[in-house]
């Protein structure tokens, strides 16, 4: 984004969402009752943005008469295609960069995710994703009694030592939530955008992970070196520590909200076309955990009906990248819909590659997706300077 905004010559805005990063609307109060978690939604979040643009323009000298163009990643990708949607008189175009708009409802297989993940260990070395897939049994049978228990606290180097069935589940929910962030990040350099990494770290952690005929507990070995890559790449750590999300700052909080009030992403596995422990996607168990953890229940249809779902071919002027190593690109946008929504896709790309810095390892495929993303900016940026002469 520095390097088009210089080329283009034009200001970078990083706004605030609301409830995310330093500003809070209700300061150390703002997580502390849905009460006051009421006003966060992805509607009054793009109000913010209109408001924000509509200012920008009346205080900065020349901005008045300017185009201004969405761009984001992830959610920030989904807001910036909901806002040209919404708004498409403040923005003349988007760019949604790994932007899940259709993993709603029943818009994509519940099973897509998981499916693009296992494939991502399945390319990046031989027997990697059967290996993962081995270790959930392995598990379970060791957990079954108090030494095997033990064990795995140790074996896999845990801070907290294991004690019952739910720390085993949790463990298993802790290790699948690393292989999903693997795939995400399996950037072609090194990064620290989830947690320091090497350069195509799923090939790293596949290393490890080249038999899976082994003894169970060579098998978990195998395991736990796999999960220190994205744990303890800096082999800072002495141990592995459960209690911590993979993700490190990302406001884990406020879309634990959102995701239990409308932005509801249906996942499911079943262990044959995955490589995870099998798990339906079950509504009510889902409400009742949301109930449980915040006092509200999701509302599973709602962004279709604000948003409109698959039936988007009246907007115009968005552009939606996927890397087809990114697990979100199961609910993405990965076809043209007309020629004005436009789908890029990033072979060898994983989460929002395309938005990241420029780098001297980036792929052949990633310079010409952003070619073609600039081009597209400045025909939008013409046609807004000659509607502006034409209405004049």
């Amino acid at each position: 984004m520095w390097d088009v905004a210089e080329e283009l010559k034009a200001m970078l805005v990083f706004a605030e969402h609301r409830y995310y990063g330093k500003s809070l609307p209700f300061g150390a109060s703002s997580f502390k009752d849905s009460r006051h978690l009421n006003f966060l939604t992805s509607e009054q979040a793009l109000a913010d943005f209109g408001e924000l643009i509509k200012h920008l323009k009346r205080i900065i000298p020349g901005a008045e008469n300017q185009p201004v163009i969405a761009v984001g990643g992830s959610y920030g990708g989904v807001l910036a295609a909901w806002f040209r949607m919404k708004y498409p008189h403040m923005v003349v175009g988007a760019l949604a960069a790994s932007a899940p708009i259709w993993q709603f409802e029943d818009i994509v297989p519940c099973g897509a995710f998981m499916e693009i993940v296992t494939t991502d260990f399945r390319k990046s070395g031989p027997n990697c994703s059967e290996s993962i897939r081995s270790s959930w049994d392995a598990i379970n049978r060791l957990a079954r009694t108090g030494t095997g228990l033990d064990w795995l606290s140790e074996g896999l180097h845990l801070c907290t030592p294991l004690t019952n069935s739910q720390d085993v589940q949790r463990l298993k929910d802790w290790i699948s939530e690393t292989w999903v962030h693997l795939a995400m990040v399996d950037y072609p350099y090194e990064s620290d955008f989830l947690q320091p990494l090497p350069a195509w770290p799923v090939k790293v952690v596949c290393q490890y992970l080249r038999n899976p005929h082994v003894s169970e507990k060579e098998l978990l070995q195998n395991i736990f070196q796999a999960l220190n890559v994205y744990h303890n790449y800096s082999g800072q750590a002495r141990c592995l520590n459960m209690s911590e999300a993979a993700t490190g700052s990302l406001g884990t909080q406020g879309w634990s909200y959102q995701t239990c009030t409308e932005m509801v992403m249906p996942f499911c596995t079943n262990g044959i076309d995955d490589m995870f422990e099998p798990h339906s996607w079950d509504l009510k168990e889902f409400s009742d955990d949301c109930f449980k953890q915040w006092g509200v229940k999701p509302r599973p249809s709602w962004i279709t009906t604000m948003y409109g779902g698959k039936d988007i071919s009246s907007h115009t002027n968005i552009i939606f990248s996927n890397g087809d190593l990114d697990p979100w690109s199961g609910g993405g946008v990965t076809k043209n819909i007309t020629d004005t929504l436009v789908a890029i896709t990033i072979p060898d790309g994983a989460h929002h590659l395309d938005l990241r810095a420029s780098n001297a390892f980036d792929p052949t495929s990633l310079l010409l997706a952003r070619s073609l993303e600039v081009k597209y900016m400045q025909q939008w940026i013409r046609d807004f300077y000659a509607s502006l002469r034409n209405t004049r």
